[in-house]
């Protein structure tokens, strides 16, 4: 009964939605010619909550750095105005991109429907998702691929965060013998088992958890949930971070409007704003007003909230929770470590044999991001040294001269490694560099940049 209920719930918000769209489309506004140095986007329409979050994420896919923003969304209708170039800080001027813009956020689009229902979940049957939770470790992603790889389970995509001792992960994986998704309900028994078992590892005091889906999620949105989920915000006392590295985030509630304001500073970085978006509508924070400005190597941030419910926030304990998740959320993709990115041929095992490669010279995984597009490997891996101390320069010109010099490159401090005479990466590339595949370890990731 109570299921019919539902349904029969959902069916009427959506005829209200539609309703609402057909007599306030949205309506999209781009201009390349009042800004000197910007494309600005004006978006307008009957407000809802979760649609600036809908509307940053759109743009953020299309990795467009946003330099400016303002929001405003009191009452019942949405109007955000922002600023937005290129990965190199140009305008935006080609013709698809800016087409793609006016479809996504226009009249025709979907974007404004409900939250409720766009958790970023669409079906899929090219590949399985896997969503990974648990305490990191060194060494972790080369047991995770190592199972993956036993279970003949090939990872196309993939991408890990790491953050305050947590690790996770969202993987999209196909049969290793038909190239399409994993299907066998024992198998993939099997799989969850195996993978919770090694996120797991040693310490019982905490939750790993692995769930299986025929779908996709819009990885780095379903990343901040599962890390906010799993509190990683919480940090143990005496945890030694470094509070002057650490976001300047204050909250303080304005009494005469009966709104809590949020105020960031921190180092500016692409997806800054989506992260703290994200973060303040998954904790139930509707933003009626606010101003970005990220102009300089610091980024501001601020904005106007009250609670889904219609509350500022109510006592010192969830002004210091809201304070210490928008913390969490810019770090978590904060990269440390040393940046390399390997292209090459795909294959079979290769994400495993690359990052066994990794752990064999005590190197660990921070953060990662692979992909493979047209037969294609993408990958980009962010690596530290598994003891805690800078990355020997040696240690990387070793594992280059592994892979493939021309495969595997250092990107951000090159300067600082010695040339090195190339070898032959002929080994690797066809997977005889190792005895088995049962010695394939650790893979895990995926490219989206």
């Amino acid at each position: 009964m109570e299921a019919t209920v539902s349904y029969s719930q959902n069916i009427m918000d959506d005829e209200y939605e539609k309703f609402i769209r057909r007599m306030n489309p949205p309506r999209v506004v781009i201009d390349n010619e009042s800004c000197k140095n910007a494309t600005v986007i004006q978006v307008d329409s009957a407000n809802k909550h979760g649609i600036l979050l809908e509307v940053v994420q759109i743009l953020t896919d299309l990795n467009l750095i946003i330099t400016k923003a303002y929001i405003c969304s009191d009452g019942g209708w949405f109007m955000d105005v922002f600023n937005v170039t290129n990965q190199e800080g140009n305008k935006i001027t080609e013709e698809p991109i800016l087409d793609y813009i006016m479809k996504s956020l226009g009249p025709d689009s979907c974007f404004a429907s409900s939250m409720r229902r766009s958790v970023g979940v669409t079906t899929g049957m090219d590949h399985t998702s896997i969503e990974l939770i648990g305490s990191d470790r060194p060494g972790l992603l080369s047991e995770v691929s190592a199972v993956l790889t036993n279970l003949r389970c090939n990872v196309v995509n993939a991408e890990v965060w790491t953050h305050n001792t947590r690790a996770a992960a969202i993987m999209q994986v196909t049969d290793e013998e038909n190239g399409g998704a994993v299907s066998d309900p024992e198998r993939l028994t099997m799989v969850k088992k195996l993978l919770c078992n090694v996120l797991r590892g040693s310490n019982k005091s905490r939750d790993a958890k692995t769930l299986v889906s025929p779908g996709v999620t819009h990885t780095e949105r379903r990343l901040h949930q599962l890390m906010f989920a799993d509190r990683d915000y919480e940090r143990a006392m005496g945890d030694g971070s470094d509070d002057k590295e650490r976001p300047n985030v204050n909250v303080v509630n304005w009494q005469d409007k009966d709104y809590s304001v949020v105020t960031i500073r921190c180092k500016d970085r692409p997806k800054l704003l989506f992260d703290t978006i994200c973060t303040l509508t998954d904790m139930q924070y509707v933003v009626f007003h606010g101003n970005v400005d990220t102009e300089g190597p610091e980024a501001y941030q601020e904005y106007c909230i009250r609670h889904i419910d219609g509350s500022p926030v109510k006592s010192d304990a969830e002004r210091q929770r809201v304070i210490q998740c928008l913390e969490a959320a810019i770090e978590r993709r904060v990269s440390e470590g040393l940046k390399l990115e390997l292209c090459t041929t795909d294959r079979v095992g290769l994400l495993s044999d690359v990052t066994r490669i990794f752990r064999e010279n005590s190197l660990t995984v921070t953060r990662a991001e692979v992909t493979t597009r047209a037969g294609k490997a993408l990958n980009t891996f962010y690596v530290s040294d598994s003891s805690g101390y800078p990355v020997d320069a040696k240690i990387i010109e070793s594992v280059r001269q592994t892979i493939g010099q021309t495969i595997l490159r250092v990107k951000g401090n090159p300067e600082e490694l010695n040339p090195v005479q190339q070898e032959s990466p002929t080994r690797f590339l066809f997977g005889g560099l190792f005895k088995s595949r049962s010695f394939c370890n650790f893979g895990l990731v995926r490219s989206y940049s």
